[in-house]
């Protein structure tokens, strides 16, 4: 008698926690003050390694960013939250290549975790539980000015009130999302699909009706608001990652760190403009290994209720105005 195989339930993601980045050594200090010009604040580790730094931002992640010290730059994967320790059980057995869970020890905010590998280019990805979660910095703490816009037709700010902005980086909140290039999208998708609590937001196909793209968001019910996409990627010739972003405060503050970027004479990639898909204005940036980063505002938040949006893949698509 053939017993049939149980059905696979989907882990539970909760939000997209972190980074991790390997660069060559000879361009490590370099890296450091591209990310404090990018708006990362450096972290201290509970057992300091002198090949990892990790840089927080300034919401309830521990940790956003972790710069490895290699041969070769290379970028390491992103990780996730899970919702429980049984959904992290539960894919130490059942992912592809996954390794045993493990103790977070060396990293802020501790927790657990574990390595599985993407089934279809080999990309590391993580997953991670019980992380302690850090006091949010408030708006005070960094000088984000309270501002009040002026319309033509209606005048909020008070008379004799000026806008006056520090020139700085922009502070990052938050890892957001991050992108990869994969090779075989339908079985890149049906997997992360079928394993994850994702939804695709927007599912973009070629003109022959080929799926290319989707920009996937997690599924955390109906109550529960979530970013447009934490996790996209398209089909190409080779894998690779595409950019990581992060989110900053507002429009001011991202077009101060554009400033900072540009004076000290960073390469820029894209921006600043304004996305179609997901809405937010963005900033795409070089570092010195040629990965890219982006500052983003002002993105979509949805829940579960809206359906995937179908539609052809164009240049047209990915922004209403920018360079």
């Amino acid at each position: 008698m053939v017993t049939a195989e149980p059905e696979l339930r989907k882990i539970q993601l909760k939000r997209i926690s972190h980074v991790y980045y390997t660069h060559a050594a000879s361009s490590i200090a370099k890296q450091k003050e591209f990310l404090a010009d990018f708006g990362l604040f450096e972290c201290t580790s509970p057992s300091p390694s002198a090949d990892k730094t990790y840089y927080r931002g300034y919401g309830i992640d521990p940790w956003v960013y972790c710069l490895s010290s290699g041969e070769e730059n290379k970028f390491g994967g992103a990780g996730f939250v899970v919702e429980s320790l049984d959904d992290l059980e539960y894919a130490a057995k059942t992912l592809p290549e996954a390794t045993p869970i493990y103790d977070l020890k060396d990293s802020p905010g501790g927790g657990k975790g574990l390595t599985f590998k993407d089934p279809v280019d080999g990309f590391p990805m993580h997953l991670v539980w019980g992380q302690e979660e850090r006091t949010p910095d408030s708006d005070e703490q960094l000088s984000f000015p309270k501002l009040d816009f002026n319309f033509p037709r209606v005048k909020t700010r008070a008379a004799n009130k000026f806008q006056r902005f520090e020139k700085r980086p922009a502070p990052v909140h938050k890892l957001g999302h991050f992108g990869m290039v994969v090779t075989n999208f339908a079985k890149t998708y049906e997997f992360y699909q079928s394993r994850f609590n994702l939804i695709a937001s927007d599912l973009l196909h070629t003109p022959t009706g080929h799926n290319v793209t989707a920009f996937n968001r997690i599924d955390r019910g109906p109550d529960t608001l979530v970013d447009h996409h934490t996790f996209f990627f398209f089909e190409g010739p080779a894998s690779h990652v595409h950019h990581a972003s992060f989110e900053t405060h507002d429009f001011d503050t991202q077009v101060l760190g554009h400033d900072w970027l540009r004076h000290k004479e960073y390469e820029i990639c894209w921006g600043v403009g304004r996305h179609i898909m997901g809405s937010q204005i963005f900033d795409y940036w070089f570092d010195p290994s040629k990965f890219i980063l982006e500052h983003y505002v002002d993105g979509d938040l949805m829940n579960n209720k809206v359906p995937t949006n179908v539609g052809v893949a164009s240049h047209d698509d990915l922004a209403v105005w920018g360079e």
